[in-house]
C-alpha cells in the first residue's frame, strides 16, 4: 500500500478507537455510562469493552508504525486525554465518576504507550488496569451499598465499618497510583520508559513526543492526587451521618454497620490478588530512574492533597484547584460544547421536521377528511328519512324529464323553433341551453 493509503486507513481506524476506548474528543459517553450497576462497570467499562480500541491498535501495530502522522495524532490525543481526564477526576464528588474519568486517563496512558512505539507495554498495562480498576469499581459498589449514596460528601470514616473493603480498595488505589509493589507500578513504568525513549527516537516528531511525555509525568502527580482524595474522603475523617425520614408507626430503624455480605466480598478479595501481584508476571526490567521519578511525583500529588485535607478534614481537598475547580468539575465543558454544536441544532431540526410533518403531511390528510365530512353533511340533507320529500323529489324529476322530452321532440320536429307553441323565451342564451339539454 502507498503511504497515503496507510495513513488514511489508520486515521479512520483511530476515529473508531477514540469512540470505543473513550478518547478525546469522543470520551464524553464513558462518565455517563457509569450510572449503571458497579459489576457492569467493572466487567464492561473497566476491563473489556473500552479495551477493544486499544487492543485493535496493538493488533494492527505494524500498520500504525508505517503511518507516522497517525502516531503523532494518537500521541496528541493521548496527552490531552490523560491529563484532562485526571484533572476532571480530581474535582468530581461522585465516587464512580472519579473512577470513570480515571479509566479515560488510564486508557490514554495505553494510547500514549502505543504512540511511543511500545505495544507490549500498552497491552501489559491493559491487563493490570483490568484487574485493579475492576477491583476499584466493585469496592466502590460496596461503599455505595453501605452508605446509600454515590457522593463522597456523604462518606467518611468507613475504614472501621468496612475493614475488608478498606484494605482491598487501598490496594486498588496503590496500583492506580503506580506505587510498588502493586501491579500498576510495573506496567506504568513500562509506558513511561517508552515515552521517555520516544523523545530521542525516530517515531514521533519532537513536539508530539515532548507533549506526550510532559503530560504523562503531570498525570502521574494528578493521579496520585485524585486517588488520595477519594481514599481519604471515603475511609477517613468523621462519619457523615445522613438524617433518615421517620419510619411508619411500629417500624424501627435498622442500622447495619457490618461489612458487606460474603457474595460481595469474595470477588473483591479475589481481584485484590492480581491487582497487587500481576506486575510480577511481566518482564521485571524496571528503569529505576523513570520509576523513581514516577513514584516521587505520585507521592507529591498525594502529599499535597493530604496537606489540604489535614488542614480541614471536613472541606474538599479539590479546593487546591482554585479557579480551575469549576471547569475541571464540568470536564472542561466538553458536554456543553457538544450540546451547543450538535444536540440543540439537531433537536431544533427534529422539531421543525415534526412540525412540518404534523402541519403539511398530516394536515393534508386531516383536511381531506374534513372536506369529505363537510360534503357528506351537505349530501345528508337530502337523505333525512322524510318520505314526502322523497316523493316530491321523484315527481319533480319526472316533471323535468317530461318537459325536457317534449321540448327536445318539438325542436326536432320544427327546427325553426315554434316558440309560440312552447311559450319559451327566444334568446341566444336560451337557445344554447336548449341545445345542451337536448344533446
Amino acid at each position: 500500500m502507498s503511504t497515503a493509503t496507510v495513513v488514511t486507513a489508520t486515521m479512520l481506524l483511530l476515529a473508531g478507537v477514540a469512540g470505543k476506548s473513550a478518547q478525546v474528543p469522543l470520551h464524553t459517553w464513558l462518565p455517563d455510562a457509569m450510572a449503571g450497576p458497579t459489576p457492569i462497570s467493572a466487567l464492561i467499562h473497566a476491563a473489556t469493552m473500552v479495551a477493544a480500541g486499544i487492543f485493535i491498535v496493538a493488533r494492527l501495530f505494524p500498520a500504525f508504525l508505517a503511518a507516522r502522522p497517525t502516531l503523532d495524532v494518537l500521541a496528541v490525543i493521548a496527552a490531552l486525554g490523560m491529563l484532562g481526564a485526571a484533572l476532571a477526576a480530581l474535582a468530581q464528588d461522585d465516587l464512580k465518576r472519579v473512577l470513570a474519568y480515571s479509566t479515560v486517563s488510564q486508557l490514554a496512558y495505553m494510547a500514549g504507550g502505543l504512540a511511543a512505539g511500545s505495544d507490549t507495554a500498552a497491552v501489559f498495562h491493559l491487563l493490570t488496569h483490568g484487574a485493579f480498576k475492576a477491583l476499584l469499581f466493585l469496592c466502590a459498589g460496596l461503599v455505595i451499598h453501605h452508605v446509600g449514596s454515590n457522593l463522597m460528601t456523604r462518606m467518611g470514616g468507613l475504614r472501621r465499618e468496612l475493614p475488608v473493603t478498606f484494605v482491598t480498595m487501598t490496594i486498588g488505589f496503590a496500583a492506580l497510583m503506580g506505587l510498588p509493589p502493586a501491579s500498576g507500578f510495573f506496567s506504568k513504568d513500562g509506558l513511561l520508559l517508552a515515552m521517555d525513549r520516544a523523545l530521542a527516537g525516530p517515531g514521533l516528531t519532537d513536539a508530539a513526543a515532548l507533549l506526550l511525555y510532559g503530560c504523562a509525568l503531570a498525570t502521574v502527580a494528578v493521579t496520585g492526587a485524585y486517588a488520595t482524595r477519594a481514599w481519604l474522603r471515603t475511609f477517613f475523617g468523621e462519619p457523615r451521618a445522613v438524617a433518615l425520614p421517620e419510619p411508619p408507626p411500629g417500624t424501627a430503624h435498622v442500622v447495619d454497620v457490618r461489612e458487606a455480605p460474603r457474595t460481595m466480598l469474595v470477588p473483591v478479595v479475589v481481584l485484590a490478588v492480581p491487582a497487587l501481584l500481576l506486575g510480577f508476571a511481566g518482564e521485571l526490567h524496571v528503569a529505576f530512574g523513570v520509576a523513581a521519578v514516577s513514584v516521587v511525583l505520585a507521592l507529591l500529588g498525594a502529599g499535597v492533597v493530604y496537606a489540604f485535607w489535614r488542614s480541614d478534614p471536613l472541606a474538599d481537598p479539590a479546593r487546591l484547584l482554585g479557579p480551575l475547580r469549576a471547569p475541571c468539575e464540568r470536564a472542561f465543558y466538553a458536554d456543553t460544547l457538544y450540546a451547543a454544536l450538535f444536540v440543540r441544532p439537531i433537536l431544533a431540526l427534529a422539531t421543525a421536521v415534526v412540525r412540518t410533518d404534523d402541519t403539511v403531511v398530516d394536515g393534508a390528510v386531516r383536511g381531506s377528511g374534513r372536506s369529505a365530512r363537510g360534503l357528506s353533511a351537505v349530501l345528508r340533507l337530502a337523505q333525512n328519512g322524510n318520505v314526502q320529500l322523497y316523493v316530491s323529489g321523484l315527481l319533480a324529476g319526472v316533471l323535468l324529464i317530461a318537459v325536457g322530452g317534449r321540448w327536445c321532440s318539438h325542436d326536432a320536429a320544427d327546427p325553426g323553433g315554434d316558440v309560440r307553441m312552447m311559450a319559451w323565451p327566444s334568446t341566444p342564451i336560451m337557445g344554447r341551453f336548449r341545445a345542451v339539454v337536448c344533446r
